[in-house]
């Protein structure tokens, strides 16, 4: 393991693929396992869903979302409570007490008629090719869930029956993100573009563009009660058609903190990079609000789906007022 002289660290993030994932189910299984107990990042590649094509065309849609003037996409305004919609630069880091530089659309599969962007504003085909790709989503996120259930000890539908989007209890988030073009523009204090955190969810997919770098990775958290990371950082590289995925708090606490969910950054482009607009693509697995959270080991207290995220935004927001004070 090299460390650069700007604190850069040279670590393996594993790279996982699912040719042939059949017949390779064991080797997959032992692959991931390894990975998610260890970087709790993975990159996959050669899945046959979603396909390369399926990634680019949902590229095209977000990118024709928030080409759209301001006063249109605010008409699908953020609801906290319901975890959607539109907003931009709202995102304040407890790690960096300032808001990210982005605007992102947040939907839920199950509320394509509530809270999603009008037919006449993006066309009649974006809702629907939107929702099949969430499906697409869903279908790679159980097959992984599957072997990380089947690693645990637990039966092989254990996580995917608590992930079900078509349930009015789901509370699995697809995010389009959009980060702010830079060109020019110089920044005081401590921005990012998008500041250290974890995620609250199981597991997230995250969909990047060849050669639209930033997202950097820190292992090392040993419990999901941690809030706590170093200033040693591994970039992620970005490329069209794979995807990568990180544990979250939720499934780290369910494995009763054998899967690491670690802290993760998207940085702003440094002077001679590229300074144009970065577009990636999350699919955030949350248990339905109604699923028990709890361990084999009952390391932690039962919860509900519900109550686990709950409970991660108060004490998110506990951190903001420390910041802020």
């Amino acid at each position: 393991m090299t460390v650069s002289e700007d604190g850069y660290i040279e670590r393996d993030i594993p790279k996982i693929s699912l040719k042939d994932s059949k017949n390779r189910r064991e080797e997959i299984k032992s692959q991931l396992f390894d990975a998610a107990k260890t970087a709790g990042f993975f990159t996959l590649y050669e899945q046959d869903c979603p396909s390369k094509d399926d990634i680019e065309e949902m590229f095209l849609l977000s990118q024709k979302f928030f080409g759209l003037p301001l006063d249109k996409k605010t008409k699908t305004p953020h609801i906290k409570l319901l975890n959607s919609g539109f907003e931009s630069c709202s995102q304040i880091r407890p790690s960096t007490g300032t808001a990210d530089q982005k605007e992102s659309l947040q939907l839920q599969y199950h509320r394509i008629n509530q809270n999603w962007p009008e037919e006449e504003d993006v066309g009649s085909e974006w809702r629907v090719k939107t929702q099949e790709f969430m499906e697409k989503c869903q279908k790679i996120s159980n097959f992984v869930m599957e072997l990380f259930a089947e690693a645990l000890g637990y039966p092989s539908d254990f996580f995917t029956r608590a992930h079900d989007i078509t349930k009015p209890t789901a509370q699995t988030t697809l995010r389009l993100l959009h980060y702010f073009d830079t060109t020019g523009k110089t920044f005081t204090g401590n921005h990012w573009r998008a500041g250290p955190h974890t995620d609250f969810d199981c597991l997230t997919l995250l969909f990047q563009k060849s050669g639209s770098h930033g997202l950097e990775v820190c292992p090392g958290r040993e419990t999901h009660t941690d809030f706590g990371y170093s200033d040693k950082w591994t970039p992620v590289p970005a490329f069209t058609g794979e995807i990568v995925i990180n544990i979250g708090d939720m499934l780290m606490s369910w494995s009763d903190d054998i899967l690491k969910s670690n802290f993760h950054r998207v940085r702003l482009p440094l002077p001679g990079e590229d300074q144009s607009d970065r577009y990636t693509i999350a699919f955030f697995n949350q248990a339905n609000t109604d699923v028990v959270i709890q361990g084999p080991l009952k390391k932690y207290p039962a919860v509900t789906g519900k109550e686990f995220i709950e409970e991660a935004m108060r004490k998110n927001f506990e951190r903001l007022q420390m910041v802020s004070s």
